[in-house]
């Protein structure tokens, strides 16, 4: 986690009234220079300052977009720090991308080291060649998910291998599985290394109708660091997998259990005919226990999609973020459907809470030239994140093969 310094005393006493008209003050002296993004799981009073909402491979294509159509200098991103990376990759070398608070990380993302991928691969290799004899006719292709370190996404790039979101993960494994940009030569046996979400790497195989019993296994870093040889299986086991996932998670999503879908069901079974039954729709970053018991799966935008075309005395519950819930409930409450969260425990991203309009204020201050006390200084531009020019080209190839096999910016909405 980078340090983030302290606000002075004008941010930390001003009223929530003073904040939002200073940050609408702000966001006119700055006009088409600045483009501010509002991830869906951003609380409430940044979102309504946010030029365009969405999850983060969206906001980061709506960036690059906008860039191109306008004189944009400044893209705020109320985010965390792996989006902000994907936006400054994907926008323009002349626009600044900046992240209200430098401690908005992401725990799933700082899960995967790069110098513990690294060690990773060679065990990996190590493990297969062993157990081939000292050779073998196949390949190891690295899928990352979005959510991960622009260094973890320039070392899949470099290894052939891509970056997919929650949405499109079904269609880089079968990408992967048949070869990657080289295809698959007969008899060449394929494997995926997935990072970092192990739930959605798991979900997404047996989607894929691989075994995930017997065909998958975990590499653990943290038990490869104590001594563990293979991080966790033998090398039988990374041998005869097709997936090897890597041992990280969202700790959002994690908090929903199967205990919270089997209350749903029993409450539905005890209602009478007439009365609509919960329908369960969850994000695949849950545990596939969960995800199995679940009427429907799906990303983030699937999600707010699936209940927006809900007829009238439709119900839901749904498995993820607090704050994107709500939103859907208070804007679906309007047509008679019903959004809870699956879990009665408070499911929030705390990273992204970091950032409120006291941040938000502070950077767009800096954009205009006032200082901490109000008074005038030179624009400075504050927490710029800035993606070293090697990593962004080998990310870069990792994520144009996921663009390639995703739906286009313009088809979103905002």
């Amino acid at each position: 986690m980078l340090w983030q310094p302290s606000l002075s005393k004008r941010y930390l006493d001003a009223t929530p009234e003073s904040l939002a008209a200073d940050i609408e003050d702000r966001r006119h002296r700055l006009g088409e220079k600045l483009v501010i993004l509002g991830h869906h799981y951003q609380v409430d009073d940044v979102i309504e300052h946010a030029d365009f909402t969405g999850d983060s491979l969206k906001l980061s294509q709506l960036a690059a977009k906008v860039a191109d159509e306008r004189p944009v200098e400044h893209v705020v991103f109320c985010g965390v720090h792996f989006m902000a990376e994907t936006a400054d990759i994907l926008t323009p070398d002349h626009v600044k991308v900046i992240l209200p608070d430098l401690s908005a990380g992401c725990s799933m993302a700082d899960m995967a080291d790069h110098d513990d991928t690294v060690d990773a691969w060679n065990t990996i290799h190590e493990a297969i060649r062993l157990e081939n004899g000292g050779s073998w006719n196949g390949r190891v292709i690295p899928i990352t998910y979005v959510n991960s370190t622009a260094a973890i996404k320039a070392f899949v790039g470099e290894h052939g291998g891509a970056c997919c979101t929650s949405s499109n993960a079904d269609r880089v494994f079968a990408w992967a599985l048949n070869g990657g940009d080289t295809p698959r030569a007969e008899g060449e046996e394929i494997k995926i290394l997935f990072l970092p979400d192990q739930h959605l790497g798991r979900n997404t195989a047996a989607a894929y109708g691989i075994d995930v019993a017997t065909r998958t296994c975990v590499y653990d870093p943290k038990l490869a660091r104590r001594g563990e040889p293979f991080g966790g299986p033998d090398s039988e086991t990374i041998a005869n997998a097709d997936v090897i996932l890597w041992a990280g998670h969202c700790s959002v999503h994690k908090l929903f259990r199967p205990e919270h879908c089997a209350e749903i069901r029993e409450a539905n079974a005890a209602l009478p005919a007439s009365e609509e039954p919960t329908r369960i729709m969850v994000h695949p970053e849950c545990a596939k226990e969960v995800v199995d018991l679940a009427d429907e799966s799906g990303s983030t935008e699937a999600i707010i999609r699936t209940i927006e075309a809900s007829p009238a005395g439709a119900k839901w519950a749904v498995g993820t973020e607090t704050h994107l819930v709500n939103r859907l409930r208070k804007r679906m409450a309007e047509r008679d459907v019903e959004v809870r969260l699956l879990s009665d425990c408070q499911c929030l991203c705390t990273t992204m809470y970091r950032i409120d309009r006291r941040r938000l204020l502070w950077v767009l201050d800096g954009l205009c030239g006032i200082g901490d006390d109000g008074q005038d200084i030179p624009p400075v531009e504050r927490n710029v994140i800035a993606v070293h020019p090697e990593v962004a080209s080998l990310a870069t190839a990792a994520l144009d093969r996921m663009l390639a096999l995703s739906a286009p910016a313009a088809n979103m909405q905002s």
